[in-house]
């Protein structure tokens, strides 16, 4: 009979690489990737190198999960005491600090050799400067110390289309930094509708979120004034830098229509979970579909 490995700890391998691998927050990864994949199709223009492809996602994923797990090394004192967290491995007790910390560094280490490798310099020192912001920026300055922390934090979520334009470019063009910005306006509509529905455990630790400081009539209307801001910056790529044609504009209203509606509701019932929920399941699917429509756009040569 095969007999299951098992470590020191008496744990399983499987269950002790489930938990490394819960570290790096994978469905976080997952929405990353699917933006730097659509920059690199537009990028590309179509004509993208599957090999190019597979070296720039794994250089972002590395990436991500190297600063997913420093923010779980650092916050795991709240982590702690979250509902939502409390499972995640380090407070839980299933992996160390230290060896949480050696897990993260390699990874970076690894992205950053990766990425200069098969792609360049500029992304791979992109690459690295997400996790700078996303470690350094959002988690240890402003998370637990403005109202504003996912805003200006939000800036680490909006730079894997960075890496994935300068991996095929050698460049940063216009139109990237207009994918930059669709990220960057999309993150506080799509964190704070998060918010809104554990306010109380982030009340409870302390973490100055939108709804714990102003309530969720307030974060309402924020979430509405920026995603009324996301229709001109995603236009921006058709008129007036000609980037993408009428397939992705189409797309793009149906599904900032979709969002405004979404952030209407919420307007009227801002007290309503389940609606702040519907929020931010939406927000999930319209970014989504947004990269969607560039890389379908991108392909066809009449649009």
């Amino acid at each position: 009979m095969t007999e299951v490995y098992r470590g020191a700890s008496g744990r399983s391998l499987a269950a002790t690489l489930q938990d490394y691998l819960q570290l790096t927050k994978p469905r976080i990864i997952v929405l990353l990737l699917i933006t730097t994949v659509g920059a690199m199709w537009l990028a590309a223009k179509g004509q993208l190198s599957l090999s190019l492809l597979g070296i720039t996602t794994l250089g972002g994923a590395l990436s991500a999960g190297a600063a997913n797990t420093f923010n779980c090394i650092y916050d795991r004192d709240i982590d702690a005491q979250m509902e939502r967290t409390a499972w995640r491995p380090i407070p839980a007790g299933r992996v160390g600090v230290r060896a949480a910390l050696l897990f993260a560094t390699v990874l970076a280490i690894a992205a950053f050799g990766i990425l200069l490798w098969g792609a360049n310099l500029l992304a791979a020192s992109l690459a690295m400067a997400g996790i700078a912001t996303y470690v350094g920026v959002y988690t240890f300055w402003l998370k637990r110390s403005s109202r504003q922390n996912i805003v200006i934090g939000g800036a680490a979520g909006a730079i894997p289309p960075l890496v994935g334009w300068a991996a095929v470019t050698g460049e940063l063009s216009w139109a990237a930094w207009v994918l930059f910005a669709i990220i960057f306006f999309w993150t506080p509509p799509h964190f704070w509708a998060l918010a809104m529905m554990i306010r109380e455990d982030y009340a409870k630790v302390g973490v100055p979120m939108m709804p714990v400081v102003v309530g969720d009539r307030q974060t309402a209307i924020q979430i509405f004034a920026y995603t009324i801001l996301l229709l001109p910056i995603t236009i921006l790529l058709v008129y007036p830098l000609h980037a993408l044609g009428w397939v992705y504009l189409a797309a793009a209203l149906c599904l900032w229509g979709g969002f405004i509606y979404q952030a209407w509701q919420l307007l009227q019932r801002s007290e309503d979970r389940q609606v702040a929920r519907s929020v931010f399941k939406y927000s999930i699917l319209y970014l989504g579909l947004i990269c969607l429509a560039i890389a379908i756009d991108s392909l066809l040569p009449f649009s």
